[in-house]
């Protein structure tokens, strides 16, 4: 078997239209929840408010991502006399959907002025939909196709969706002039995960970053080809500080959204199925989502030697032990969110595996870390 073979084995397209309205009916509840986890861990402090802030901009991006999507197949399993095709899947890994539906999506943006020069705006096919049902007596089901392809284009030509690679973009600390937050994202290919990355800098070139655009191409540059996942963050950082010997990493923060774990869309693993099967929850909150962020802080620096006269400085990066030292990072904390009844399913069967996860726990309007 092939590698590709074995990356696209477990994807599995959602052909009927019960079964695509569910996911994505379950993702907007999930990505509902996903802002005020991170705000949790803002007020835990595992999070600055710039990094905050951040994070919320690219789960924004995530979260009209996955709207446009469901425009895009709204009309699966329908007759509409096109063929539609249906949403790609990764069933085992992730959940979440294949990362040539983020690529189509993007191609599929580039185009969209034409298409929606060429399509009705919703008033007129609206007005168009009822004359079908009122005069003609039938199901309009070409117009509201046409209907929910105009709603995919218009989402994606407003922009700030989560797309396959979205460039480093940097803030100014406030009070800090030479402190700045750069952060930027993509789509996992090998996972089918969106990952958010984050550094902090502290810049001591000549000109500062946010004027100089030549060295602010290059950061940029190095950090989104160095944003692979079997990377350590003490690799990434490291090969930052020597590269940039005038921007100085002092934090760097590696969120991973997902895995996605639901008895409907995917196929169980790491005891989440015996969880799931005993929770016996109801359709839209049968569901897990996994959530992993990594942190490196620079605890000072050393002067090292730079050739026959010069010398640098270079980060130390705090390992409070072995295992930190060996994962490249100060800390690694894994969290689940759950729905209350999942939770619950978990606190009873006492899966092992997850005694050091942290539970965000969602129900009833409300959201608590269980202990």
């Amino acid at each position: 078997m092939t590698l590709k073979e074995d990356l696209v084995r477990d994807h599995v397209g959602l052909q009927e239209n019960r079964q695509a309205r569910r996911y994505f009916a379950k993702f907007e509840t999930i990505l509902e929840h996903l802002p005020r986890i991170a705000g949790e861990m803002e007020r835990d402090g595992r999070l600055t408010r710039a990094e905050l802030e951040a994070v919320a901009g690219h789960l924004s991006g995530l979260n009209h991502s996955f709207r446009a999507l469901s425009h895009k197949y709204l009309m699966t399993g329908r007759d509409t006399g096109v063929f539609l095709g249906s949403l790609m899947v990764d069933r085992r890994a992730s959940g979440f959907p294949v990362l040539q539906e983020l690529l189509s999506m993007a191609s599929d943006a580039g185009q969209a002025t034409t298409a929606l020069a060429r399509l009705p705006d919703p008033a007129t096919l609206r007005e168009q939909m009822i004359q079908a049902i009122v005069a003609e007596r039938r199901i309009p089901t070409d117009l509201q196709y046409a209907m929910s392809q105009r709603l995919y284009f218009d989402e994606l030509q407003q922009g700030d969706l989560f797309w396959p690679r979205n460039d480093v973009r940097m803030v100014l600390l406030p009070g800090e002039p030479e402190r700045h937050l750069l952060h930027w994202s993509v789509w996992d290919g090998r996972r089918n995960l969106p990952v958010i990355w984050l550094m902090e800098v502290e810049d001591s070139g000549a000109s500062g970053l946010p004027s100089d655009f030549a060295r602010m191409a290059r950061v940029s540059g190095h950090l989104m080809a160095q944003a692979l996942p079997e990377l350590k963050l003490s690799t990434v950082a490291s090969g930052f500080d020597t590269d940039f010997p005038d921007v100085h990493p002092k934090r760097l923060l590696r969120l991973t959204v997902g895995p996605m774990y639901s008895s409907a869309f995917t196929q169980q693993t790491e005891g989440l199925g015996e969880v799931l099967v005993a929770a016996r929850a109801p359709a839209g909150e049968d569901w897990a989502l996994a959530w992993t962020l990594e942190t490196l802080v620079s605890r000072g620096t050393e002067r090292m030697r730079s050739g026959w006269f010069g010398s640098v400085e270079r980060q130390i990066w705090d390992f409070p032990d072995l295992a930190a030292a060996q994962a490249g990072a100060t800390q690694t904390e894994r969290a689940a969110i759950l729905p209350k009844r999942v939770y619950q399913a978990l606190a009873e069967t006492r899966v092992a595996g997850f005694s050091d996860v942290v539970k965000y726990v969602v129900g009833g309007g409300r959201l608590w870390r269980a202990e």
